[in-house]
């Protein structure tokens, strides 16, 4: 019996040591122009899946706000991460193209890379420490 309480005990104890490195992350969306609609603010961890929201590792919707938004992701592990972030200005859900290609509502990216084309992970990936980081990203319309 004794070898059996001995694993669950350092199971237990390893379970509490990896949440005790889970970190915050705060992302202050800047230059948000008006009060319409929803921010969305989409945190992934997977370079294929970078922009594909239905597979994001979390989303965080708030209503928009002009100027700077501030939204919270809690409990991440370190690791590479990145963000992309858009002005939902007609609340439906998703970020509205012209051509399938050109964003019409406002967008951000963390790392504010200047991209040709859809951006890409590398683009945007940022380390999260066993800190908590504070990221801003310039929304751009």
């Amino acid at each position: 019996m004794k070898p059996v309480l001995l694993r669950l005990s350092l199971l237990l104890l390893l379970m509490s040591c990896g949440s005790a490195f889970a970190q915050n992350l705060y992302v202050n969306l800047q230059g948000i122009k008006n009060d319409t609609g929803k921010i969305r603010v989409g945190l992934y961890s997977n370079k294929e899946k970078f922009r594909k929201e239905a597979y994001a590792l979390k989303v965080i919707e708030v209503p928009a706000k002009a100027g700077t938004v501030q939204v919270e992701f809690t409990d991440l592990q370190p690791g590479w991460y990145a963000i992309m972030a858009y002005h939902d200005e007609d609340a439906n859900g998703r970020l509205n193209l012209l051509l399938g290609m050109y964003p019409t509502e406002g967008y951000g990216l963390s790392n504010n890379p200047s991209v040709f084309g859809p951006p890409t992970f590398e683009d945007s990936a940022f380390k999260m420490e066993d800190q908590n980081l504070s990221i801003n990203i310039e929304t751009r319309y």
